[in-house]
């Protein structure tokens, strides 16, 4: 079955993704947003691939370094053995700033014998648009194109260019590399020089990963989702992507595909809360940094989302010369969405903000310009919380009066309140306390469909969302509270198909959704857990992680029936809702271990 079998790889300026054959398919430099240097992924005629090739008699395998993101590729047929170690360097400096540069090195390992294989390097500048020509030079191999604007990457390598270039056998005596570029190095490269940065990168990863916490229970699984999380996360602005790709669709064949290189407010802000409780509070930081310089105005309305270098305008266009993946046309750079309104994404802001006040306390850099920010906030909601708007699921047609966004509006007054109390801001609590109280009226009186029994998607429907699920994390209901309980039993029996779940039911712009939004099983998981259906959270959780991908990674969708992973990968919002979902099995397993324990 045809599946997103890759690898990500990336040093929080760019990323790749590599399949697991060893092909590289997706890459932009210099930057994640960048256009494309292998689009491979989503044209296989015309889009450009980095590959190694061996005959039928090698088995190929592939893994990621032990809490690093270097991603071994191994191919062995018994006498003849190499690695492939794919990685994009990152490692600290002696002032203790980052070497971060645009490029990737693929570092080859002989394990044992004489391995042969060839190379296909095929790069495909600006998306594949024009034509890429390749010269050989002195040091180097220059790639560049001139028709719709003037590119070029630079490859090194210890092995004769010419038989690279050419696709000439390969044999293997000695540890070699290739090291692609955005641009042309300064001082020679060599295979001891990549072998230096190889380690100096496996360092920085095995540091990073060593603040995250060690869990029993799921503890692979939370560690590769933290490094996937910091993996989408931009260093010079501090934003957070949504996914590393664009256009990979939601059912193959529709045109639901979109440009996900971008920073949403909502997903960003809700990695990092996962990442920050994790002890990485660096990544929290700057996206706060970034949140800040977004809002110069105290006034000015957020957009839901901007370019990772803070770009507001963020114009759709297709891609008409590419065919798509799998033939899913239109591929789309920029996303229309940009100019839509949402009224969710301050609740979810505010929580974050909440979230890191507590943690760094009131000495937190930039408390000042965040206690203006929340201000502003709580002057925006309470000014358009009764409003209708496009919603968590982006409708592109009708505004309603989604339930999810209300409770986040709540939810941005409540934090509000908690900072105020925080900061001892008494009048502005007793000026806030009413209209949090008066939001939280209508969403009781509103949201409720006594015929369904359940909160649902919006005032007056009957529809069911399974978005409404936030509502006990956010702190809106209690896990306990019966109209809760009676909603997520209501969305399990509705939403669920072969044991995933929609994220509704009701027909959108595009029809009715025909695969599953991964988060949403996860965060159903997650209050099955909460109203305590262990067991069932339990057995859905682990049937659920079964259809990742042979490296523990999710896109944004699954087909209900093959569970293919469809949609843009990988997605941040799978991963953020993951760490959630183990961590509390985790948790509670050490709970019970200890109340085992003091039994004994």
């Amino acid at each position: 079955m045809d599946n997103l079998d890759y690898g990500i790889i990336g040093n929080c300026r760019s990323a790749a993704l590599i399949s697991k054959t060893g092909s590289v398919d997706w890459c932009c430099l210099p930057e994640f947003d960048s256009p494309s240097v292998f689009a491979k992924l989503l044209d296989e005629e015309i889009g450009g691939s980095f590959e190694v090739l061996v005959d039928d008699s090698y088995t190929i395998d592939q893994k990621y370094e032990p809490r690093t993101c270097i991603l071994i590729t191994t191919f062995t047929n018994g006498d003849d053995c190499f690695e492939i170690h794919d990685f994009m360097p990152r490692y600290h400096k002696e002032d203790g700033t980052y070497v971060a540069p645009p490029e990737f090195i693929r570092y080859i390992k002989l394990v044992e014998g004489t391995p042969k294989f060839k190379v296909v390097y095929d790069p495909k500048l600006e998306y594949a648009a024009g034509e890429t020509k390749s010269y050989i030079k002195k040091d180097f191999i220059a790639s560049l194109t001139r028709d719709v604007r003037f590119d070029t990457v630079f490859l090194y390598t210890s092995f004769d260019k010419e038989a690279v270039l050419e696709g000439k056998e390969l044999t293997l005596t000695e540890d070699g590399f290739f090291l692609l570029g955005y641009n042309e190095k300064i001082f020679p490269t060599t295979a001891a020089k990549a072998y230096l940065e190889l380690q100096s990168t496996k360092v920085y990863w095995l540091n990073w990963s060593a603040k995250t916490p060690t869990y029993k229970k799921f503890n692979e699984e939370i560690s590769r989702s933290a490094l996937t999380l910091k993996l989408l996360s931009y260093d010079k602005t501090g934003a957070v992507l949504a996914a590393a790709t664009t256009s990979l669709p939601e059912t193959i064949g529709e045109v639901r595909n979109w440009d996900y290189r971008f920073c949403w407010i909502r997903d960003a802000s809700m990695v990092i809360k996962v990442v920050s409780e994790l002890g990485h509070k660096n990544v929290a930081r700057r996206y706060l940094k970034f949140i800040i310089d977004l809002i110069p105005d105290k006034a000015e309305k957020l957009q839901i989302m901007y370019g990772i270098n803070k770009e507001k305008k963020l114009t759709e266009e297709t891609l008409e010369h590419l065919s798509g993946y799998k033939g899913s046309k239109p591929v789309r750079v920029g996303n229309a969405a940009y100019h839509q309104k949402q009224n969710d994404i301050y609740g979810i802001l505010m929580d974050v903000i909440y979230e890191q006040m507590v943690k760094f306390s009131v000495d937190i850099e930039n408390g000042e310009d965040l206690w203006s920010i929340t201000k502003g906030i709580v002057w925006i909601v309470g000014n358009h919380w009764h409003e209708a708007d496009k919603g968590i699921w982006e409708f592109r047609t009708e505004d309603r009066h989604f339930t999810f966004s209300k409770v986040l509006c709540w939810t941005a007054i409540d934090r509000a309140i908690k900072v105020a109390e925080m900061l001892g801001k008494k009048h502005k609590i007793e000026k806030w306390e009413p209209l949090r109280e008066e939001i939280w009226n209508d969403i009781y009186k509103n949201a409720w469909n006594e015929e369904v029994g359940a909160y649902t998607q919006s005032y007056g429907s009957k529809d069911l969302d399974a978005s409404v699920l936030l509502m006990e994390s956010y702190g809106c209901v209690e896990a306990s509270d019966e109209r809760f309980k009676s909603t997520v039993r209501a969305i399990g029996r509705d939403l669920s198909n072969e044991g995933l779940l929609y994220r509704y039911k009701n027909e959108d712009d595009f029809g009715l959704p025909s695969s599953s939004f991964t988060v949403c099983t996860f965060w159903y998981v997650n209050s099955l857990f909460k109203i305590g259906e262990h067991d069932k959270a339990l057995e859905q959780f682990e049937k659920l992680l079964s259809y990742s991908n042979h490296l523990g990674l999710f896109s944004e969708d699954l087909d209900f029936k093959t569970k293919r992973l469809l949609g843009n990968f990988p997605q941040a919002y799978s991963h953020l809702a993951l760490i959630e979902c183990a961590v509390n099995f985790a948790k509670k397993e050490s709970t019970e271990d200890i109340k085992e324990s003091m039994r004994s």
